[in-house]
């Protein structure tokens, strides 16, 4: 009986845990954009534990994708991910794709995958990025401010998508 409630338990966290909403997220722009803050502590670090400040990428545009490996729409999302990167690598952009997850479940989940992104670890709560599921897509413009947020599994490489991501100002 205990094991029944514990794989309904799981069901339930993994049905709740990620998000799959490629339809809401058309033209989910926001229109209040914010800065990124001057990181005093960063958030962030690479596969080799050097600190990542995202400041440090004004002048850049920035796609962050938060996402796990245990979250099947984050997972399902990375060839379309992929495929974007390589349509927008003349457009000034850099892709960064963060877990909280410890970076050796990062580096095993790269090695076995194969997709070539700049993952990093995020150090932060996904409380304080008002994150609630998994994935979830914030794009920053080139002076550091928060121009779109994309909720949920998208498809990223749509000639919609595409112009939408050229046109960010």
């Amino acid at each position: 009986m205990q094991f029944r409630v514990l794989i309904f338990l799981v069901s339930i966290f993994i049905f709740f845990g990620c998000k799959n909403a490629k339809e809401e997220n058309k033209a989910n722009v926001e229109s209040n954009t914010q800065v990124v803050p001057q990181d005093s502590t960063p958030l962030y670090e690479d596969l080799e534990g050097n600190a990542i400040v995202l400041s440090n990428y004004k002048g850049k545009r920035v796609f962050l994708n938060y996402w796990a490996t245990w979250c099947a729409p984050c997972i399902e999302e990375m060839p379309d991910l992929l495929e974007l990167k390589g349509n927008l690598e003349k457009e000034n952009y850099v892709f960064l794709l963060a877990s909280d997850q410890s970076i050796k479940k990062i580096r095993d989940f790269k090695s076995d995958r194969g997709f070539d992104f700049h993952f990093i670890k995020y150090n932060g709560t996904y409380a304080e990025q008002e994150i609630h599921a998994l994935p979830v897509t914030l794009v920053f413009n080139e002076v550091g401010e928060q121009v779109a947020r994309f909720d949920g599994a998208t498809s990223w490489n749509t000639p919609e998508m595409i112009e939408q991501l050229k046109n960010i100002q």
